[in-house]
């Protein structure tokens, strides 16, 4: 069995694919390094990263300047083995033999920094969380 074979893969969706999901993949890419496959999509993308959580991470040492918001597949969800959703209600399909989590998380949309910052903390938890149930 090859190593990527082994690795958890773990897929976060908001709607808009521009603040919460992005956070939550680029927390788990920095903790986790190459031990988890992260991915993340919306099920309605905006254009771009919400400024406010690039600004956020940024304080983390996380640069996410350069990731964009992506459209949720049917095929993003049937390759992973836990999916994370975060507000996107009946819009994400369901597959069997998955795991499904839903982070009730305040949306960052519109909001200023300052806001972002206990969201953002939140998803750090969360995903440190997650990185121990998953054993990494």
């Amino acid at each position: 069995m090859s190593n990527a074979a082994q690795r958890p893969s773990v897929l976060f969706v908001c709607v808009h694919n521009a603040g919460r999901s992005q956070m939550a993949a680029a927390f788990l890419t920095h903790l986790a390094g190459d031990r988890v496959q992260v991915r993340s999509a919306g099920s309605a993308p905006a254009d771009t990263v919400n400024p406010a959580v690039v600004e956020a991470l940024k304080e983390r040492g996380i640069d996410i300047s350069a990731e964009t918001p992506k459209i949720l597949t049917t095929e993003a969800v049937q390759a992973s083995d836990v999916v994370i959703t975060m507000g996107c209600g009946d819009t994400c399909p369901v597959f069997s033999g998955k795991r499904y989590l839903d982070w009730q998380l305040d949306d960052p949309a519109g909001q200023g920094v300052d806001a972002v910052r206990p969201i953002r903390d939140a998803i750090e938890q969360r995903v440190r969380g997650l990185l121990a149930e998953l054993g990494i």
